[in-house]
């Protein structure tokens, strides 16, 4: 349970704070005029510097930083065949190594964004990877092979293990060389690495094998006792002990972990309340853009913010002001504290690395679960995106309707339903 504090105390600390300070800071209270319905965002790829649309400002996307692509050996088997052995035969092999597909810190591919990365990756290295969750530990472990001669053969499954660390691309608004601004995809908060693998292929090899070098057929040759004493040994047909060298270069293949560093990603901070947030007074709507619905609190704690019509009888519901606000590269985090209820905008805990998880509203706390980022359309418009600095997800809603809920999606809503109106009261 987190700590609290309560509504009384926010609602002191609002009255303190000044309507100057949040013009100043956040200058988005513009005309309801101003804001067009936002269009579908484009199907175009995202690329850092190119140029996003409205439409795109709910949306995220990954981009690959770095790669790299190992040759590993994920099950093997020293194996003498003597005369009178060859044939066809089936090997129960041993595993080697176990690689798992993960994205980020979680250790598993959730959500659209984790799958968008590994396809990204798969795209640009032209190899088929998995771009779910899977393991090689549950691949079988016997090999059928026809061996058509005699010797020392090392039986195998391997892959090409693919790592490497991704990006998130936001779409927010830049100021060009000529003091006008424009729309365009730059680095947004979320970071990590990533661990994917091909299709495994299986084979049987001999040391006095020609194989191409950095292929699995090389790692897996290099798994071999080849010293001349033990090509020409007389040995029985079948299993071979391992060697002294096996053992060491199987601790040298061992993966290292994939996850990003917690520096690479934000982290929930300390749970402990608030001294105080320190509120503009202008308080504003987030609607859909050309649309009476807007974000409103719930009154009950175990509810959600929904999409709700503004009226006489909303009691402020509707309405929220940008606290503890700070600006890094244009870009806005924030604080969403709700008139109504006097409570923060904030993903559950529990429900952090859930897709399609629900906005709720709980009471005010030094947290990133309750920060988000706020990327804005070019001046005079007041249409903006918004993201949980926590999770990276994008707020959005599933189809428009009264009392539907606000969500997180992990790469938003690509037809434009996370493009919102931040239109001061």
């Amino acid at each position: 349970m987190r700590p609290t504090r309560s509504v009384s105390r926010t609602g002191r600390a609002l009255m303190a704070c000044t309507a100057s300070a949040a013009v100043a800071t956040v200058g988005l209270a513009v005309s309801p005029a101003a804001a067009a319905p936002a269009k579908p965002a484009a199907t175009t790829q995202a690329e850092p510097g190119g140029a996003c649309t409205a439409a795109d400002l709910g949306t995220r996307h990954p981009y690959i930083k770095t790669t790299e692509v190992t040759p590993t050996i994920t099950h093997f088997k020293g194996w003498y065949v003597t005369e009178g052995t060859t044939g066809s035969q089936t090997i129960t092999t041993s595993t080697q190594t176990t690689i798992s597909v993960s994205v980020g810190l979680n250790g598993t591919v959730q959500g659209s964004f984790a799958v968008e990365t590994l396809g990204t990756v798969g795209a640009s290295l032209g190899l088929n990877v998995q771009v779910s969750y899977s393991s090689t530990s549950s691949e079988s472990n016997s090999v059928t092979w026809n061996f058509s001669r005699p010797g020392y053969y090392g039986v195998y499954k391997g892959t090409k293990k693919v790592t490497g660390t991704y990006g998130s691309l936001n779409c927010n608004r830049v100021q060009q060389g000529d003091a006008s601004w424009a729309l365009k995809w730059t680095e947004g908060a979320g970071s990590g690495s990533f661990t994917t693998y091909t299709a495994l292929e299986e084979g049987a090899v001999r040391c006095e094998d020609e194989v191409p070098a950095s292929s699995i057929m090389a790692r897996a040759q290099a798994l071999l006792d080849c010293g001349p004493s033990a090509a020409k040994a007389e040995h029985p047909a079948g299993a071979v002990a391992p060697a002294a060298q096996q053992p060491r270069d199987r601790l040298a293949q061992r993966p290292a972990l994939t996850g990003a560093t917690p520096a690479q990603q934000p982290r929930a901070t300390g749970r402990g309340a608030r001294a105080a947030l320190d509120c503009g007074t202008d308080a504003y709507k987030i609607a859909v853009p050309g649309k009476p619905l807007s974000w409103g609190a719930p009154l009950l704690a175990d509810d959600g913010v929904r999409l709700r019509p503004s009226t006489i009888f909303s009691a402020h519901l509707d309405n929220w002001r940008l606290c503890d606000v700070t600006e890094n590269n244009g870009v806005l985090e924030a604080s969403l504290w709700n008139w109504g209820n006097g409570r923060c905008a904030a993903i559950a805990e529990q429900n952090a690395a859930t897709e399609r998880a629900v906005l709720i509203t709980a009471p005010c706390a030094e947290d990133d679960l309750q920060r988000f980022y706020i990327y804005r359309d070019v001046p005079g418009s007041s249409m903006i995106g918004v993201q949980n600095k926590y999770t990276g997800s994008m707020m959005g809603h599933d189809r428009y309707a009264d009392g539907e809920f606000i969500r997180q999606y992990s790469s938003g809503r690509q037809d434009g339903t996370g493009t919102y109106t931040l239109t001061g009261v």
